[in-house]
């Protein structure tokens, strides 16, 4: 068995290192107030979390999961949503506890690292430097970047590319179903934190090595675990 030395590590956003829920709650009912349709709670939002911002604006405009609005009120919808959520993406969005300081020490342990999201650019860059952590990642990649975004598994291959390392020597960090499908699809291993948007998921039955239940665990892990999870057999 060969052992590749863990050198990167991936990052989801939305519900991994922020918990953006606030502010995508906020733009949501922005939208429908000036659609003159009734409000939704914050719960009730942190529930479409998930599958990108299109999909969170049908399922408020539908009150479904998987309903397809009318195309020409989607399309006035996702105007009224995205020129406020832009101008608004960290009024309220917050950086889970441990997350900075997690992200400066595994900088100073000699980790590269990328942040990879299916959030927009025009959302996700702000966002990350409005709360000052735009400078951990050597890479960012955004959603619509990429021809595919997660559970594909080409951004994860993408951005080992750019970082340079093989992807037995990279793991990806998230918290959601699509974060762990991508992984498994892309062969690297995938760290799971159990808080965020996974909406009651089983993620190590879709793929995760392992959990966390907080950020800060990550590095303890990684330090007496994490050479587990990049161990491939010779052919």
């Amino acid at each position: 068995m060969t052992v590749f030395p863990l050198a990167a590590l991936l990052f989801d956003l939305d519900g991994t290192l922020v918990d953006t829920a606030p502010d995508l709650a906020d733009a949501a009912n922005h939208m429908l107030t000036s659609l003159g349709r009734p409000v939704c709670d914050e719960a009730t939002v942190s529930g479409w979390i998930g599958d990108g911002v299109p999909r969170l604006i049908k399922r408020a405009l539908t009150g479904e999961r998987f309903g397809e609005p009318d195309a020409a009120l989607f399309a006035r919808a996702q105007a009224l949503y995205d020129a406020y959520y832009e101008t608004h993406v960290a009024d309220r969005s917050r950086l889970y506890p441990g997350v900075a300081q997690t992200l400066a020490d595994l900088r100073a342990d000699g980790f590269r690292m990328a942040c990879v999201t299916n959030k927009a650019g025009r959302f996700a860059r702000p966002l990350l430097g409005a709360l000052g952590i735009a400078g951990y990642f050597d890479v960012v990649l955004c959603g619509d970047e990429l021809a595919r975004a997660k559970p594909d598994p080409l951004p994860l291959v993408t951005a080992c590319e750019r970082l340079g390392v093989i992807r037995d020597g990279a793991v990806l960090v998230g918290d959601s179903g699509n974060d762990m499908r991508a992984a498994k699809a892309a062969g690297m291993p995938a760290l799971a934190v159990t808080y965020g948007y996974h909406h009651g998921a089983d993620l190590v039955a879709l793929g995760a090595a392992a959990m966390t239940p907080t950020f800060d665990g990550i590095r303890n892990f990684l330090r007496f675990e994490g050479r587990f999870l990049c161990a491939q057999a010779l052919p």
